[in-house]
């Protein structure tokens, strides 16, 4: 196949992207994604390659942790997770807490979940009364900005509302 930019050299760089929801492809040859900047994506000096893109993030960004520091579940270290790319268990989140935070904001933009929760999993406690306000005063906020951004000021003054009422629920 020909690269999709220059249509002259035979393409051996697939990219894909998603932005906005909008999923593209390109073809291109090592040329033009070099011009492009999407050489050099995959540092291909490490063993794992994905081990080392999520070392690439971890272990940029995060203080080094000496291997005597061992998960009490699974006995996994902060190094092995940052070398394999993978977490041993689901308490290595807490033992190794503020050398993953920094990672998992940047990968994930987020650190706490605020989607729906499957009915009948979560058993709802006061706290998660409070959890399930405090989203849906963080999604009317958000409504808000979008109708003040588009100029839609009854439906915001309805959303301020809302706001307040639920504010004053807390």
């Amino acid at each position: 196949m020909k690269c999709q930019k220059c249509q002259k050299r035979e393409a051996n760089t697939h990219i894909k992207k998603i932005v906005n929801g909008e999923y593209t492809e390109l073809m291109l040859c090592s040329e033009c994604a070099h011009a492009m900047g999407y050489d050099n994506v995959f540092d291909l000096e490490m063993p794992d390659m994905f081990g080392g893109l999520l070392q690439s993030f971890l272990g940029s960004a995060l203080p080094a942790r000496s291997g005597a520091s061992r998960c009490p579940v699974c006995g996994s270290t902060y190094g092995d997770i940052t070398n394999t790319g993978k977490v041993g268990c689901s308490h290595c989140y807490e033992a190794f807490y503020d050398e993953l935070l920094p990672s998992i904001k940047r990968i994930h933009g987020n650190t706490k979940h605020s989607g729906k929760v499957p009915q009948g999993i979560v058993e709802y406690t006061e706290q998660n009364t409070e959890n399930n306000l405090a989203n849906e005063i963080e999604s009317l906020k958000t409504e808000l900005k979008k109708a003040i951004d588009e100029q839609n000021f009854e439906l915001a003054a309805e959303l301020r509302d809302k706001i307040k009422a639920k504010e004053a629920e807390k």
